[in-house]
């Protein structure tokens, strides 16, 4: 099944969504949890800190970020955060509820940013973990990889 892109909008965090994006955050994790022998409190006590830290890291650490919640017909599915540069339009993350994944919403908000990036003549940029599916999934939309920080693949996408 595939989703209507006028069926898809985004919206500025608020304080008040701090909640629901620790959830988006602990559904992205769950199939790597799945291998850890950890009592379900103690792997929700440790994603929760995680995410906290990942939260404030994110909301230091960008200059001109835009973190959005990504709404399907008004309900809230999952996050996507932008940083707009000279330079280049930087994917600083995306993330759906599990339960949302699969269905084009991150195809169609990647040809966004693609249409974006060329009318602009910009790069997009991402990083994502070499061992993620989505890595493939992006060489196939045409990034390409053009480094690595530990688990890191940084990869570009050039205008056409």
């Amino acid at each position: 099944m595939q989703i209507g892109l006028s069926k898809i909008n985004l919206r500025p965090i608020t304080e008040e969504d701090k909640t629901f994006l620790c959830q988006v955050y602990i559904s992205s994790r769950e199939d790597e949890m799945g291998i850890k022998d950890w009592k379900e409190k103690e792997k929700t006590e440790f994603l929760e800190s995680q995410f906290n830290m990942q939260h404030t890291y994110y909301m230091k650490s960008y200059r001109n970020p835009s973190f959005d919640i990504v709404l399907l017909e008004n309900v809230a599915i999952g996050r996507l955060y932008v940083e707009r540069t000279a330079e280049e339009i930087r994917v600083i993350d995306i993330c759906f509820l599990k339960e949302y994944r699969g269905f084009g919403v991150g195809t169609q908000l990647f040809n966004s940013l693609i249409k974006e990036s060329e009318n602009k003549n910009m790069n997009l940029t991402l990083h994502v973990e070499y061992y993620n599916f989505a890595k493939q999934w992006y060489e196939k939309i045409g990034f390409k990889q053009y480094g690595e920080n530990g688990v890191y693949v940084f990869m570009i996408r050039s205008p056409k």
